[in-house]
């Protein structure tokens, strides 16, 4: 036994002898493909490879299908029972919201107002069919509603349409004849936006959708920033019914802020009342909507019920009459029939063009990006410049300005519960009315 506080000597380790012995298999290269089924790859001449790309079978055919009209794809797993109420609902109160930013993207296009009822219509058509995002609300957007508009500005001015004329005395009075001039406009904007649908297209056809990797998180958020300002600033002067310039340029939100403040003075209460009291029903109850959702299985479609209130009083307490409100008046019932645009006029705007259809595609994928991140699914950015470019096509043959998406609105259809693009349809099986 050891003495106490007496450090013990460190015991020697065993001693091990022996050898590893390694044994395998020794293969060379074909051997070792042959054992483990490798297939080699099997040379073949270009005519042999074009051949088997070009062959068809019904497999590749409805895979190709699939890719080109991606509603095979979706609409037969959908879920009736689950989806349809809400997709019902999302759709009417999305309509109700189309249906008045377009009439009031229609004056940022510089067309009549009833024209933004058709750009809010017919892109849906086609984009229901071809498109990839199951909740972006296709129709007018400011951004591209203010380009378009520079580009009819440009092309068909004020002075370009002055008529003299008599008022009985000695001078003569100078007067614009405003049925050419939106004639003139509603042609141009229609040609543009058929020309941008045929870039768009294009671009889809030569699989110039790669751009959509480079959209990084943070650039669609500051862009959806930036384009959310701007719809605000769009919407501020309608809100307090002052009338400004159409400014165009890296300044022109700036302008426009100038100019409204400079003529605050002419606010109209009765629409700032209006406004203001909208504003805060709507956020109040989709705050309602978001933390209770769990309770309540349609959310309340507020959007519906705020425009026929606001309608009803409107007619009721004649607000235009007592109060000089700004409403919308009469539009033409029903579709004008379909016309063909003056190609004569792509030399004029082609580099605008390209702007555009870029522009809007960007729109419409970063948004579209935002929502297929939140409910994990994705978007082909190829066959979205393929479906806005046959929308786009498409609706020039109809009076139309250019069709994106809007962040509004894809809020509102996705807010109220819409699935698929199934809700684009529901308030839009009627189309315009008066």
């Amino acid at each position: 036994m050891e003495a106490p506080g007496r450090r013990s000597e460190p015991q020697p380790l065993p001693e091990y002898s022996g050898s590893y012995v390694v044994s395998r298999q020794v293969y060379s290269e074909l051997a070792f493909q042959q054992q483990y089924e490798r297939r080699l790859q099997e040379r073949r001449t270009l005519r042999e490879r074009l051949a088997k790309s070009c062959r068809c079978s019904r497999k590749r055919a409805l895979g190709v299908m699939r890719i080109l009209l991606p509603i095979l794809d979706w609409l037969p797993k959908y879920r009736i029972k689950e989806w349809l109420l809400s997709d019902i609902i999302s759709g009417i109160s999305t309509g109700l919201v189309g249906t008045l930013q377009g009439m009031a993207y229609a004056l940022l296009a510089s067309v009549p107002v009833g024209y933004g009822l058709y750009s809010a219509f017919f892109p849906i058509l086609t984009y229901f069919i071809f498109g990839t995002s199951r909740h972006i609300s296709v129709g007018p957007f400011p951004v591209v509603s203010l380009m378009v508009g520079s580009v009819v500005l440009s092309l068909a001015p004020d002075e370009n349409f002055l008529i003299s004329g008599s008022n009985g005395t000695a001078s003569n009075t100078t007067t614009i004849d405003d049925a050419t001039r939106d004639a003139a406009r509603v042609l141009i904007a229609s040609t543009l936006t058929l020309l941008v649908g045929i870039i768009q297209l294009v671009f889809g056809v030569l699989q110039i959708g790669f751009i959509v990797r480079y959209l990084a998180d943070p650039l669609i958020g500051g862009f959806t920033t930036a384009a959310a300002f701007q719809v605000f600033v769009s919407q501020l002067k309608i809100i307090l019914n002052v009338s400004t310039k159409n400014y165009n340029g890296v300044l022109s939100i700036i302008y426009t802020l100038v100019e409204i403040f400079q003529n605050i003075g002419d606010t109209n209460l009765a629409d700032f009342i209006a406004g203001l009291l909208t504003i805060i029903i709507c956020m109040a109850v989709k705050e309602i909507n978001d933390r209770f959702k769990h309770k309540i299985r349609v959310p309340i479609p507020i959007e519906v019920i705020v425009t026929i209130i606001a309608t009803a009083i409107s007619y009721g307490a004649d607000l235009e009459k007592n109060y000089n409100a700004g409403i919308v008046k009469s539009i033409p019932r029903g579709f004008l029939p379909p016309a063909l645009p003056s190609v004569s006029l792509f030399s004029e705007m082609l580099a605008a063009s390209f702007s555009i259809a870029v522009v809007a595609y960007a729109i419409a994928v970063s948004v579209g990006k935002v929502y297929a991140i939140k409910y994990d699914y994705t978007i082909d950015g190829n066959q979205e410049f393929v479906a806005f470019g046959i929308s786009n096509i498409f609706s020039g043959f109809f009076s139309c300005f250019v069709a994106t998406t809007a962040l509004s609105r894809t809020a509102v259809q996705e807010s109220t519960g819409g699935k698929t693009q199934h809700q684009e349809l529901s308030p839009e099986a009627f189309g315009p009315t008066e």
